[in-house]
């Protein structure tokens, strides 16, 4: 069996499509590399790449990524809704088939080390964070880009790669490796951030929410309307029906409706088997049902 990894690295671009084609450009040039998913939002500012390969071709490829937008992204000028503070701002690795975490995390080094070597402070996350309170992202990356430079001057703040010094232009990186997380946006019929930042305390565990739900609200301007921006980190804990439907409660406190959401990436199978029991009510429905999922190998 070969052993597979995904990637999903997130780019601080999502306004310049041109640029961002020529850094995906980079990744589809190493062979073996299948792309999944590409996004770009405008109001985030951000571009988000899923693909998938065996390590060595994902590795070079995200080496190649990460250098391409380090190149072409300046940090000092950028602006955009969503959380960030550099070029690069994370990339996930998320074994997929054949490996073990330590694999993984051995990866995500690898990757770290590269990136450290190109005079950019990188930290590690998740699996592969080397201390407790860099585990989580939303810690790491508290007070974004702007917060960076007074960072660089207190110690325990010093990255596990690349230079203790504030880079203006690339900012940090976050590297490491984690579950598969589900991305889901839930845009609402409003232009008042406070419901929608509202919401998100309602329904994200560090304000008493659900344990595995990061979220937050966010002005979407050329749409007219508001969003609450979610992580669900670990589907089999938290649905995706219990947060969407808990959302739509939320909303209606205030006279707000659902104008529709957002599945940002590639969704693991296994988070969309709890959709279909609780929306058709079939709750002895299986994922072998699937015709096609019988052709995976």
């Amino acid at each position: 069996m070969k052993k597979v990894v995904l990637c999903e690295p997130n780019i601080s671009e999502g306004v310049d499509l041109g640029l961002v084609g020529e850094v995906l450009a980079e990744i589809q040039k190493v062979e073996g590399i299948r792309i999944l998913d590409v996004s770009s939002d405008a109001d985030h500012n951000r571009s988000v790449f899923t693909y998938l390969g065996e390590p060595a071709a994902v590795l070079l490829a995200t080496k190649n990524m990460a250098k391409a937008a380090l190149e072409r992204i300046d940090m000092g000028r950028h602006r955009g809704s969503h959380p960030r503070q550099g070029a690069v701002d994370v990339v996930p690795f998320i074994p997929v088939r054949g490996m073990e975490i330590k694999e993984a995390v051995e990866l995500a080094r690898d990757f770290g080390r590269y990136i450290g070597s190109l005079g950019v402070p990188v930290y590690y996350y998740e699996e592969a964070a080397t201390r407790p309170e860099r585990a989580k992202l939303p810690d790491i990356r508290k007070g974004q880009y702007e917060a960076l430079e007074a960072k660089m001057l207190d110690p325990a703040w010093k990255p596990d790669e690349g230079p203790f010094a504030f880079n203006a232009r690339a900012g940090v990186l976050v590297t490491g490796v984690r579950f598969p997380l589900v991305a889901l946006n839930v845009n609402l019929h409003s232009t008042d951030l406070s419901i929608a930042e509202r919401i998100a305390r309602a329904v994200r565990h560090i304000n008493g929410g659900y344990r595995h739900v990061r979220a937050m609200g966010l002005a979407l301007e050329d749409k007219g309307m508001v969003q609450v921006s979610m992580n669900l980190v670990d589907y089999r804990g938290t649905p995706l029906h219990r947060v969407l439907e808990t959302v739509r409660s939320e909303a209606g406190r205030y006279g707000v409706a659902v104008a529709g959401t957002e599945l940002v990436g590639p969704v693991p199978l296994g988070a969309l088997e709890e959709l279909v029991k609780f929306y058709l009510q079939a709750h002895d429905f299986k994922m072998d049902q699937i015709i096609e999922n019988a052709l995976i190998d």
